[in-house]
This record gives C-alpha cells, sequence and structure tokens, in this order.
C-alpha cells in the first residue's frame, strides 16, 4: 500500500457517507459539560463514539476520574507498537457549550447534523467533536491500510471540561506524565486562518483577566448638589484605563510589552492576510500598536482589551455622582511576557500617574506557548499539507486566542503542531455552529497523510528536530 492509495481509500470512504454518520452520532449526543443534567451523555460519548473506535485498533483505555470536576472524566489511550518507534501524542475534547437550542434558525436543531450546501450544522461539529473525529478516522484509515498497524506509536488524551476552562487537565498531565510522554504533539483545535487556507499554528496567545475598581464612598450623591466636590469613579476609572491603553489602543506599561518582534516572525507573519474573508469585521489600519502590520499585532505582539465597564446605573441614569467603577480587563499576550506579576506592573504603573484610588484585583490568567516555527518538523508538515491539498498554507506562530497548549508544550515538553478543520465564521459557541464539508474532506486528506508520513520516517524526522533543538536552544 503506498500513501496515495491510503488518500484515495480515505476519501472513498469519506465520500461514501461513513463519516458524515459518524459525526451525526456524535453531534446527537448532548454533552453539555456546564449541565449537570448531561452527566449520562458524557459517559455515552466515550461508551457508544470513542471506546468502540479505539478498541478495535487495539489501544488500551485508561478512564480517569476529574479531580476538580464531577463526571467531567479524561481519557488517555495508548497503542504501542515498537518502543523504537516514535510516539503521537494526540487530543480531542467531547464537550460542547449550551445547545442555545430555541434560538437556532428555524429549521436547525443543535442536536441534529443538517446539511446545507457546503455545511453541516450541529453543536460540536466545528468545537470539537467534528475535528478531532478526522483525526480519530484518519488514524482509522492509516490502520486499515496498513493491515492493522500504524508505523508509529500512539496516545489519544480526550476530556470532558474544555468548554469549562479545562478544570483537573494541568493535573492530570502532571500526574500522568509517563503515561503522556511522547515525541511530537498533533492535534486540532480553533480555526484555520481562512476557509479557503490550511493553517498550521504553533501554540497560542495567554490571556489574563484583571479587575479595576474605584470605591469611592457607600452611595450616590446628586450631581447638582455635589458635581465638582466630590470624585466621580467612573471619570477616575475612565483615565485610569486610558492611562494603561492610549486612545489608539496601544498598551503603555511597558513592563506588560512582549520583546521585539523577531525577524523569523516577521518573515513568517509576511504571508498572512487577516480580516479578508467575507464577513469578517472592517479592520481599522490605525487601531492597535505602531509600525507592526496586521498579523503582527494579532500574532507577535500584546493587546489589552476593556471587556465591560461598569458605573451607576446604565439602564436607568440617575441624576447622581455613583459612588463606585468597575471594569474587567483583558491582556492578550504571546512569550517572553511577564504576565505573572501583571497586577504589580499595573499598580506600579498606575500609582506614577496618580491613579492610587484605583484597586487591582488579579483574577485569571493562562501562559503563551509558541513552539519554535524553524524545526524541522514545522516545515515537514507544511509540505505535507502543501502536497495535501494542493494549496500554500498558512503558518502562524501562535494563535491569537488561547487553548490549554501549555500543558502539552510546558509540562509534557511536547513540540505541539495544531492543524485545524474549521474556519472563522464556523459560528463556535454561537447558534447554528457548523463546519464546512470541504474543509471537513481535505482535513481528513491532509491528517491521512501526515500520520501516515509519520509511519514512514518518523524518526529520521525527530533526529532533525533534536538537532536543530540542540543547535538552537529551540528558540527562533
Amino acid at each position: 500500500m503506498t500513501v496515495e492509495k491510503a488518500v484515495k481509500q480515505a476519501m472513498s470512504w469519506f465520500d461514501s457517507g461513513e463519516f458524515k454518520a459518524v459525526l451525526a452520532r456524535r453531534v446527537a449526543l448532548a454533552t453539555e459539560s456546564q449541565s449537570t443534567e448531561r452527566d449520562e451523555a458524557i459517559q455515552r460519548y466515550y461508551q457508544q463514539e470513542i471506546n468502540p473506535a479505539l478498541l478495535a485498533m487495539g489501544f488500551e483505555l485508561q478512564f480517569i476520574d476529574n479531580p476538580h470536576a464531577v463526571n467531567r472524566p479524561f481519557l488517555i489511550a495508548t497503542r504501542i507498537e515498537d518502543p523504537a518507534l516514535p510516539t503521537v501524542l494526540s487530543y480531542g475534547h467531547g464537550d460542547v457549550v449550551f445547545g442555545d437550542d430555541e434560538n437556532w434558525s428555524e429549521g436547525l436543531d443543535p442536536w441534529v447534523l443538517f446539511e446545507d450546501g457546503d455545511r453541516w450544522y450541529g453543536r460540536g461539529s466545528a468545537d470539537n467533536k467534528g475535528q478531532h473525529s478526522v483525526n480519530l478516522a484518519a488514524i482509522e484509515q492509516v490502520f486499515a491500510a496498513r493491515g492493522g498497524s500504524l508505523g508509529f506509536n500512539c496516545k489519544l488524551l480526550y476530556e470532558m471540561g474544555e468548554e469549562i476552562s479545562s478544570p483537573g487537565l494541568a493535573e492530570i498531565c502532571q500526574t500522568y506524565q509517563q503515561a503522556l510522554s511522547a515525541d511530537v504533539f498533533l492535534a486540532s483545535d480553533g480555526p484555520r486562518l481562512s476557509a479557503e487556507r490550511p493553517t498550521l499554528f504553533l501554540g497560542s496567545r495567554g490571556a489574563v483577566n484583571f479587575r479595576l475598581s474605584v470605591n469611592a464612598r457607600d452611595k450616590d450623591y446628586h450631581s447638582g448638589n455635589w458635581g465638582g466636590l466630590l470624585p466621580n469613579p467612573g471619570t477616575l476609572l475612565a483615565n485610569a484605563i486610558a492611562c494603561l491603553v492610549n486612545q489608539q489602543g496601544q498598551l503603555q506599561v511597558a513592563a506588560l510589552k512582549p520583546p521585539a518582534v523577531s525577524a523569523a516572525i516577521r518573515q513568517i507573519l509576511s504571508d498572512i492576510e487577516v480580516g479578508t474573508t467575507p464577513g469578517d469585521p472592517q479592520i481599522d489600519v490605525d487601531w492597535g500598536e505602531a509600525g507592526l502590520t496586521p498579523a503582527e499585532r494579532l500574532f507577535a505582539w500584546n493587546q489589552m482589551e476593556v471587556l465591560s465597564f461598569l458605573t451607576g446605573n446604565p439602564a436607568r441614569p440617575m441624576n447622581a455622582i455613583p459612588g463606585k467603577a468597575t471594569a474587567v480587563c483583558q491582556l492578550r499576550h504571546v512569550v517572553g511576557t511577564d504576565w505573572q506579576n501583571l497586577q504589580q506592573h499595573v499598580r506600579q504603573h498606575l500609582d506614577q500617574h496618580g491613579f492610587h484610588r484605583v484597586e487591582v484585583e488579579f483574577l485569571r490568567g493562562s501562559p503563551a506557548t509558541r513552539f519554535d516555527p524553524t524545526d524541522p518538523l514545522v516545515s515537514w508538515a507544511l509540505e505535507v499539507m502543501q502536497h495535501s491539498s494542493g494549496k500554500k498554507p498558512a503558518l502562524l506562530p501562535n494563535l491569537g486566542g488561547s487553548l490549554p497548549n501549555e500543558v502539552f508544550a510546558d509540562i509534557l515538553g511536547l513540540p505541539t503542531l495544531w492543524v485545524p478543520h474549521s474556519y472563522p465564521a464556523c459560528g463556535q459557541h454561537a447558534v447554528d455552529e457548523h463546519m464546512l464539508i470541504s474543509i471537513t474532506r481535505e482535513g481528513l486528506q491532509i491528517m491521512t497523510r501526515l500520520f501516515w508520513d509519520l509511519g514512514e520516517r518518523g524518526n529520521s524526522l525527530l533526529k532533525a528536530h533534536h538537532e536543530h533543538a540542540a543547535k538552537t536552544g529551540g528558540e527562533a
């Protein structure tokens, strides 16, 4: 069997309607992780959909209770063909956000896969049931094409709590490091750069949420009687925020800026255009860090956003000076940012500018990750993707958004390669979520080639990777 025959076999299987039938069954299980009423559906997803496929290929299954979320278990599946072969770790999550059934368009149901043109509608179709189903199907196709082997060792980690911020995932990866040990991480989540362009991304920006508050007094006072005499918390807070990020959206806190964009990252992002897909919002070319391209601002720089701002009663404004004001802000950041000390840096910056009344509270945060884009594993993946699709793939050093990639990159110490099978307008987390059939088919073709090629020359690829890392220290 050659790779061409294996891919042709996979495409015939897809075109027969088998993949659609599999995805329809998986979408039908309402695995909403936020709801305590969906525990049975979550168990059934493992028992009916994931377990049989893995057991048929000889995987050993280990179910692990979630230490932080009841009935949101993890599954580690392992198939070791030969310790001398390379080991691949992949990942997927079977949980979804709330279906929001009543708000879907007429004729659509979040739990019924519906085909309309190039779209398969259904909750989880894009995030993440459809994506990990593509990868599992590719593994199955390689296994069948090789007559009952893969040519590499394979480990799969599934969780059922990603949509509630992956509680327990980091702890599981810490505790079960040996069980999850591998040579390379290859998985799918998030969107492509665009529907037309296959994409490889190597990590994600981190995110830190923090609250700014001004608590001037316990009650409001009439603006006619006290205006000009009592400090207005809303005014103070608005000016404090403007001290952190200016009128052009440029971060003003030097201690929270990342290192300068490297020449290697600039070169990679010179090929990336953002905001060009129909339906995308119009980009403001004057917004964000000066001297950077839109792609560099999104994928290689830090940005502070105001997520909410509350003072007084917005629904029924009164002629009164409010006693309090609060805002929740967020810093999206790339590698090299001192995000762990954000509260200290913001506090010092505000104090230096006279905003002593503004309180700063750290809410939550996650690190940024980025695998070395000059590593031979990256060029290998891009070559296979281009050969599979006939298109030049987009390389993103990291997503603009966030994924729990740090557990794979930092805790498990793996080179992380993400090949998404969704696109920006998929309706992820919204009504009418869908995946494009054309991307799904192309994704299966790409993943079948990637897994096949790992079975053909995985050890030589890893040798080149280790030699490169030894020379560069893993830095771009």
